[in-house]
């Protein structure tokens, strides 16, 4: 079949077979199908949307377009979670670790960033060493050794994904539903995952910013993974300010392991990362409740059991054995530090969350093309959170920058990013829903 001929139906409105669609994917990986084509597709699809049939059909032609892994030797249930993207957002690096200290493995395939927000792979690419992109058997080894691992796409694993991922993030598609839903769940049903929980982000720093929106994805992600024959839940959590009071590579890797060893944990990073390990542990069949499954989660991720499974993955995927307890001896670090004040008294009462997240990739810590590097170093920490009271003079955040220049343009932006009123805000909810499959 003519790729032309599939762009143009799918231009005009129609519904796609299988058949087309599983062409246009076989050609997509073998490369018969140019990038034109490719983001052609994607602004077809952005604007006409797909059923869930079809994109049922998306979904298994790009998990297809590779191996898909198969876990049956493994002594416990496998199981992973996967967040739509914010900034701030680096629950992955705590819950993974968090769910395989309660006795479950979790083979998580993670993403680059996409537009405003940071991706997980970046994250761990700012640990030395580390690899991020093993081949399967490295994978399975890691998984093995320390009940989970963190890595991207291997060559192997949804290639059909991985070239239609990199082209949505610059053609202005990023926000399509089934794409976005094709996206995440063929790489999870590649990793031959036994279920599934989704974090659906929604606010001003997430992809969807309304509520009605955020939730048609959510939906979307639970029928489609459903009806693909994977068990799965979604959580829909609020992204109107960072998530952890830190934004960019090495920076989130670090905020993880404070959150992990204790040494200190962002509130609305913990209600999330808790109710994501619930559901996990709940899904996965290790506890009978929901509530069991939070007080489990929480009593390992204070016995350390969390932070001891992290230091054994970095560990197993070639980064340094004592990573957790010195991780400022390891990470990257920026040459210029500018805090951004305060310029009046009074509440943070509102933070343009993707205005932060754009900062973090003007300063180098996100993409404008796909080919460019990322500064693992830069970034933003010490972000005050919605509510709290702030004098002229006092730090916002503090911006790391690798020079003056670059610093001072970023600490515009964040100041900017910030309003600040004369009362407290009422405090959001963190966890707004829970959608879980119909029947």
């Amino acid at each position: 079949m003519l790729p032309q001929e599939i762009i143009r139906s799918k231009r005009d409105g129609h519904k796609l077979s299988t058949q087309e669609i599983a062409s246009f994917i076989e050609g997509v990986t073998a490369g018969a199908v140019s990038d034109g084509q490719v983001g052609a597709f994607a602004m077809a699809v952005f604007f006409n949307g797909m059923s869930r049939d079809e994109a049922v059909a998306l979904t298994l032609a790009m998990r297809d377009s590779g191996d898909v892994l198969d876990w049956s030797n493994l002594p416990g249930p496998v199981t992973d979670k996967h967040s739509t993207g914010g900034v701030g957002d680096n629950v992955s690096l705590v819950v993974a670790p968090i769910v395989a200290a309660c006795g479950a493995y979790v083979p998580m395939i993670s993403g680059r960033g996409l537009g405003h927000t940071g991706g997980t792979l970046d994250k761990m690419d700012a640990i030395p060493g580390y690899i991020s992109q093993p081949d399967v058997a490295g994978f399975r080894k890691a998984v093995l050794e320390a009940g989970c691992a963190i890595i991207g796409q291997t060559a192997d694993l949804a290639p059909a994904d991985r070239r239609l991922y990199a082209i949505r993030d610059v053609t202005g598609t990023v926000e399509s539903v089934p794409l976005i839903t094709a996206s995440i769940l063929s790489k999870k049903l590649a990793a031959g995952l036994q279920s599934l929980v989704l974090d659906v982000k929604v606010g001003n720093g997430a992809f969807m910013e309304k509520s009605r929106d955020a939730t048609t994805l959510a939906n979307s992600l639970v029928e489609v993974a459903n009806g693909a024959g994977l068990k799965t839940s979604a959580l829909v959590t609020g992204m109107n300010e960072p998530l952890a009071s830190a934004a960019g590579n090495a920076v989130e890797v670090r905020n993880a392991v404070d959150f992990l060893t204790g040494r200190f944990r962002d509130r609305r990073l913990e209600d999330v990362t808790l109710a994501l390990a619930a559901d996990m542990l709940q899904s996965a069949g290790l506890v009978s409740s929901n509530q069991d499954g939070m007080r489990r989660a929480a009593e390992t991720l204070a016995g350390g059991g969390a932070a001891a499974v992290f230091a054994r993955m970095v560990a197993a995927l070639g980064g340094p054995a004592d990573f957790v307890e010195n991780p400022e001896k390891y990470l990257p670090k920026a040459a210029t530090e500018v805090a951004v004040k305060a310029t009046e008294h009074g509440f943070v009462t509102g933070i343009a969350t993707r205005d932060i997240g754009l900062a973090v990739v003007g300063l180098g810590g996100g993409r404008i093309r796909p080919d460019d590097r990322i500064d693992h170093a830069v970034g933003i920490t010490r972000l005050l959170p919605v509510g709290a009271e702030v004098r002229p003079g006092e730090a916002l955040a503090l911006v790391h920058a690798r020079n003056p220049a670059d610093a001072e343009a970023a600490a515009a932006a964040v100041l900017s990013a910030y309003a600040i009123g004369a009362s407290k805000p009422p405090a959001e909810k963190t966890v707004i829903r829970r959608i879980l499959p119909r029947g």
